[in-house]
């Protein structure tokens, strides 16, 4: 069970996350508690597995990039090495398993649809999966989730 001090400061860093100097002083400030206690909590948040990652989201395409959905059909044996060359590229943020025939799913930022095109040939090549659907982003649908903790 999450302490009252916790959910609010899960409140703030989901949202409000402050982009300056000391931003857990910002944050204790808001909270009450001293920029010690409110990165400590941070930090037991993380060690507690509610917390796993702390980052910004950036709109790809307001900084002229592309981004595309791949979808990849990977035999089993080959599944580590495919996803240990794919995590290998700067522009993959995520991926992930599924239970289907594609069953590697990837998601791609980078420079251009034709720089990302190069790229996914380069992953065919050395990992041998020939399997590999280019969705490109046409239009964004963004889900922003933020949970009143």
């Amino acid at each position: 069970m999450l302490e009252n001090i916790e959910k609010e400061l899960l409140n703030i860093i989901q949202t409000d996350f402050p982009v300056e100097e000391r931003p857990y002083k910002k944050i204790g400030e808001q909270l009450g508690i001293s920029e010690n206690e409110a990165f400590e909590t941070t930090k037991k948040l993380f060690d507690k597995g509610v917390i796993r990652r702390l980052g910004a989201t950036f709109d790809s395409k307001k900084l002229n990039y592309a981004s595309t959905l791949c979808a990849a059909h990977v035999e089993d044996e080959k599944i580590d090495d495919f996803v240990k060359v794919v995590n290998g590229y700067t522009g993959v943020t995520h991926n992930y398993l599924r239970r289907d025939y594609y069953n590697i799913w990837f998601t791609f930022i980078g420079k251009s649809e034709k720089f990302i095109e190069e790229k996914l040939k380069e992953i065919a090549e050395k990992t041998g999966v020939n399997e590999i659907v280019n969705f490109p982003a046409k239009k964004m649908f963004k889900v922003k989730v933020n949970l009143n903790v």
